[in-house]
């Protein structure tokens, strides 16, 4: 961070004053990144996201009053709220990965995660960058990409129910109004198997940020919040 750019402002979210405790003081130590609230329930979640507007939420899932699926989605449908939403919890639960993503979080970790993967985690989401480890990205673009059970064949009783369809599940157009051209065409394939900025510009032999660039272009042509739903997006579409 440099004298000009101010740091990046982190609200965070869990019903375990303990926990916040614990992620304040990690955070707080970095000179780029400052805490700016706390809430312990997903209402209060939604109503300090609009009054103190961070760039990067913690979001715990189970919480009193709201639980942090619901908030993050009533904080992503909020137009003066541009903070990305990392999903943090105790559970490595499929449904709470699928649902958490639906609802508009750009990230998931583990609370068990190390104290450089929360700092990690925050400076990526706050460059715009989603947050998900390559073999979370499988599973994800696993369950977004499977074609649909027929209607015919409904599951057998004893079948737990499975997790709600994700919104992106509806029908997208096989063409781009504004094509992908070849260089964005091989920076997403690389999106897709999990690279960073870094290892993509490596792999292209070009800059940082020329990558950037063309990372800012296909989220404005796939009409993506971030590069997680980009990938997905680009998978269902055949893109990628």
């Amino acid at each position: 961070m440099t004298e000009t750019t101010p740091p990046i402002r982190v609200l965070l979210v869990d019903d375990h004053a303990m926990l916040r405790a614990g992620f304040r003081t990690i955070l707080d130590s970095q000179p780029d990144i400052t805490v700016v609230g706390e809430a312990a329930t997903g209402a209060e979640a939604v109503a300090r996201a609009s009054a103190l507007l961070p760039h990067v939420i913690t979001m715990d899932v189970q919480m009193p009053d709201m639980d942090g699926i619901e908030a993050t989605s009533r904080i992503v449908a909020d137009p003066a709220v541009a903070a990305a939403i990392a999903i943090i919890t105790t559970f490595d639960r499929d449904d709470y990965l699928y649902q958490a993503l639906d609802a508009g979080a750009s990230g998931f970790l583990l609370k068990n995660a190390g104290a450089e993967d929360l700092i990690a985690a925050v400076r990526a989401l706050a460059a715009g960058d989603g947050m998900l480890a390559p073999e979370v990205t499988r599973r994800v673009l696993s369950r977004f990409t499977a074609a649909p059970a027929p209607a015919s064949a409904p599951a057998p009783a004893s079948a737990p129910s499975p997790a709600p369809a994700p919104a992106s599940a509806a029908p997208l157009p096989t063409v781009l109004a504004d094509p992908l051209t070849d260089r964005e065409a091989e920076v997403l394939a690389l999106l897709a198997d999990a690279r960073s900025n870094a290892e993509i510009a490596s792999t292209l032999f070009i800059g940082e940020a020329t990558v950037k660039t063309h990372v800012s272009r296909i989220l404005q042509k796939l009409g993506a919040r971030d590069r997680v739903q980009a990938v997905v997006l680009a998978h269902r579409m055949g893109l990628a």
